[in-house]
């Protein structure tokens, strides 16, 4: 048994009943056999040990009270994983969904993926199993100001900076917001994704959705090829999925089916997105709302059937693994060439596995969709610096960071021996570079 297998083995071991962290820990440490192989004095100083290992780990109860008067308890949760260049960085998530392993795999996916921005920051999340669907807007203003009454000791604007996440839109972070500046008589950058008005930063909100697509327009480019005229999948319709879908179309590319947690629509025109944002953003209705509105298009109860659409490339953006094996055999069959993930590990082990036999280009998740983490660093440095960027300036930075994160993953993946396997080529590019400050700042 290798050093990687006793760190998994062990990991396993400790963190019974985990499988979304196990899975995360799994690919990465998988992907970092090269690297070890590379620098015996990791496995001496026990660094994988600590790698997969919260720095802090704080659990928490959030009372709130509904419009009726009935009391309901929710879990908080603030994974703190590592701060080795840079203070915790990562999203809140409320979800019903949302335990202890999933904030885990999305923490520890988190320190790759804000390592590959090149800019300072280390990796956490956090969030509730909190259900934001279906409650009125003073039902989640209390819920927001009970669940900071806690989060609030725990972060700090050089010590950990949240920012949204699935269920945490502008709404969210401005409840959460006001709350912290309530209790701790502050008015500082603790939270991005603010609004415009206290503090935020323009293209923060189109930031991962552009910057997926910003990436797989690199990637083609390195082939020779372009967006112009490409037919996508794009799984989800929240900021990600919307983003995405609009800035490739502005490209050229037919966007030509989308869903929620409900189902799909298919629209073989190309879907309108204007009516998207009506639907979704304006209305928070249901997508299928779509096919009453848009002469021609087709809804789909359930979403497995999306991935049957004939197509180039797939975006999903939805949720943790939503294309399966059995998915992924279906996209290579209809002629996928390139999937670039926008949620946060939405292809399995298995998924990602048939892709690359197939030769098919996927670009992960902690490289593609770190548009947003990446935005919202730059928030915080126009926070830091009472400055305000256009929307051009930052969404030239944006596209700057996503270019780079590609190239960093290729360079990676070729110095060690696996050349377009950007799985591998992005854990390394973010690794080393961790690795390096734990290893300077001694055993802590």
């Amino acid at each position: 048994m290798d050093y990687v297998e006793r760190v998994l083995a062990a990991l396993k071991a400790k963190n019974p009943g985990e499988p979304e962290f196990h899975q995360a820990a799994t690919e990465i440490l998988s992907g970092l056999r090269p690297v070890i192989a590379r620098h015996p004095e990791y496995e001496k100083a026990a660094l994988l040990e600590r790698f997969v290992e919260p720095e802090r780990a704080v659990l928490f109860r959030v009372p709130w009270v509904d419009d009726g008067g009935t009391v309901h308890v929710n879990k908080g949760y603030r994974v703190q994983f590592n701060s080795a260049i840079g203070p915790y960085k990562g999203g809140l998530r409320f979800h019903p969904s949302v335990n202890l392993s999933i904030i885990k795999f999305l923490g520890l996916e988190q320190i790759l993926k804000n390592s590959l921005t090149g800019l300072p920051i280390g990796g956490g999340k956090g969030g509730s199993d909190f259900d934001p669907k279906g409650k009125s807007d003073s039902e989640i203003m209390r819920f927001c100001q009970s669940f900071m009454t806690e989060l609030y000791r725990h972060i700090g604007q050089d010590t950990d900076v949240p920012a949204g996440d699935i269920g945490v839109g502008g709404r969210e972070i401005g409840y959460l917001f006001g709350q912290y500046k309530r209790i701790a008589d502050e008015h500082v950058g603790v939270l991005t994704g603010r609004g415009l008005s206290y503090g935020g930063s323009l293209a923060r909100t189109e930031a991962t959705g552009y910057g997926l697509v910003y990436m797989v327009e690199e990637a083609l480019k390195c082939r020779g090829d372009s967006l112009n005229g490409k037919t996508l999948l794009v799984s989800g319709s929240g900021n990600v999925a919307i983003y995405a879908a609009e800035k490739a179309q502005a490209l050229g590319a037919k966007v030509v089916a989308m869903y929620d947690s409900n189902g799909y629509i298919y629209d073989k025109k190309g879907i309108d997105i204007a009516v998207i944002k009506q639907i979704k953003e304006v209305e928070r209705g249901r997508i299928k709302e779509y096919a009453a509105r848009v002469k021609g298009a087709e809804y789909h109860e359930g979403c497995k059937g999306i991935w049957a659409i004939p197509c180039d490339i797939a975006l999903p953006c939805a949720t943790q693994n939503e294309i399966d094996e059995e998915s992924a055999k279906m996209l290579v069959k209809n002629g996928v060439k390139l999937v670039g993930e926008g949620a946060n590990m939405p292809t399995t082990l298995e998924g990602i596995a048939v892709f690359q036999r197939a030769g098919v280009v996927f670009l992960p998740a902690k490289a593609a969709n770190a548009g947003g983490v990446a935005t919202s660093a730059l928030e915080m440095a126009q926070s830091s610096g009472r400055l305000f960027w256009t929307f051009e300036e930052v969404d030239a930075k944006l596209k700057n960071i996503m270019v780079n994160i590609y190239h960093n993953m290729d360079a990676a993946a070729k110095e060690y021996g696996v050349e377009g396997d950007y799985v591998a080529g992005a854990n390394i590019a973010g690794f080393l570079k961790v690795a390096g400050a734990m290893m300077a700042q001694g055993i802590v």
